[in-house]
């Protein structure tokens, strides 16, 4: 049960999916930097609270257990929320479940986007517009400031020391290069064919570690051996985020698709080439590392995007928004070694 802090609270809800809560804390950057006496407690979806496992901007995380219970799991954090007495309670979300939480959390700055259905009972509504290559970082820090910091702030994760040393075996063996070759969304993932016309092509000598969830490992070890490679290696399910954050920090390039592992890089200033298929960077979902790459096709294509997230197969059936992605399009992000 939350208590209520001696000075109010603020509490980010943040309740989708992998990507979007790391995105979600470069806000947890900017208040510690703005209002470093404030404390701040986040609400995530189950499943993705290991995230900030050890934030040292957050105070404590909420969980919404979203597949047992579902509403009256709803109804339960409104009560915590409410007891927890917040100054201001932030949804980062358009949907009408966590614009409940906020809505009616009794706090007394209540903010989010005005596309929520509940927004007319926000005191701080703030537009929210896709595809005009406003980043969507921009877009949350500005439900915090009408002046968005510049540069940007970037998101950024915490591995801890446990994280650091169960990857270190595999960072001592050598220069390496890190592939998260999965994605939710078909249309989303770069082709296995393709991939393995990657690994054919990169130096013999590199190390190569696959990385993914638990749900990617059977990709993953069947794209390791298909490569025919020695030196290739899935590590998907073995090791946690925040790991596998530390992992990509120290590879020579990263190579992902438009997904979390991309946000990953970001959150710890690992070099990343992202290859978007389907989707545009317009968006607003692109790398924010130092050292960043976007690949598409250079195919103009009247059909790309199309649609904001991913589909289960190629509406039209040709899927060339991926397959005409050249593979000496990938290798020329890769570092002179």
């Amino acid at each position: 049960m939350l208590t209520p802090s001696a000075s109010p609270a603020t509490l980010l809800i943040q309740t989708a999916f992998i990507g979007d809560v790391i995105l979600m804390t470069a806000l947890l950057e900017y208040l510690h930097h703005t209002k470093p006496g404030t404390p701040v407690d986040v609400l995530v979806r189950r499943g993705n609270e290991g995230l900030l496992a050890g934030h040292p901007h957050v105070r404590q995380v909420l969980i919404w257990d979203k597949k047992h219970h579902k509403y009256a799991a709803l109804w339960d954090l409104l009560g915590q929320i409410r007891v927890a007495h917040y100054g201001r309670v932030v949804t980062l979300q358009r949907f009408a479940s966590t614009g409940f939480l906020t809505a009616f959390s009794k706090a007394k700055e209540r903010i989010g986007f005005a596309k929520n259905p509940l927004s007319r009972f926000f005191t701080r509504r703030v537009p929210h517009h896709i595809g005009d290559g406003t980043h969507e970082v921009t877009r949350n820090l500005r439900l915090l400031t009408d002046a968005v910091p510049t540069p940007l702030v970037p998101p950024r994760l915490y591995p801890s020391a446990a994280d650091e040393a169960a990857v270190a075996p595999y960072a001592a063996a050598g220069p390496y290069l890190c592939l998260a070759p999965t994605s939710v969304w078909f249309t989303k993932q770069y082709p296995e064919t393709k991939w393995l016309e990657l690994l054919a092509a990169l130096p013999a000598g590199m190390h190569v570690y696959l990385l993914g969830g638990p749900p990617d490992v059977a990709a993953c070890e069947r794209l390791a051996a298909a490569s025919g490679r020695e030196n290739v290696v899935s590590i998907a399910g073995k090791i946690g985020l925040l790991a596998s954050a530390a992992l990509m920090r120290g590879a020579v390039m990263n190579y992902v698709n438009d997904s979390a592992p991309m946000h990953l890089c970001s959150a710890v200033g690992a070099p990343v080439t992202a290859i978007f298929c389907s989707t545009v960077p317009a968006f607003g979902f692109g790398p924010l590392s130092p050292t960043s790459f976007v690949v598409e096709t250079r195919e103009p294509l009247a059909c790309k995007p199309c649609g904001l997230h991913g589909h289960g197969a190629c509406p039209l059936g040709h899927f060339r928004c991926a397959y005409t992605i050249e593979t000496g399009q990938l290798l020329a992000t890769l570092p002179v070694m």
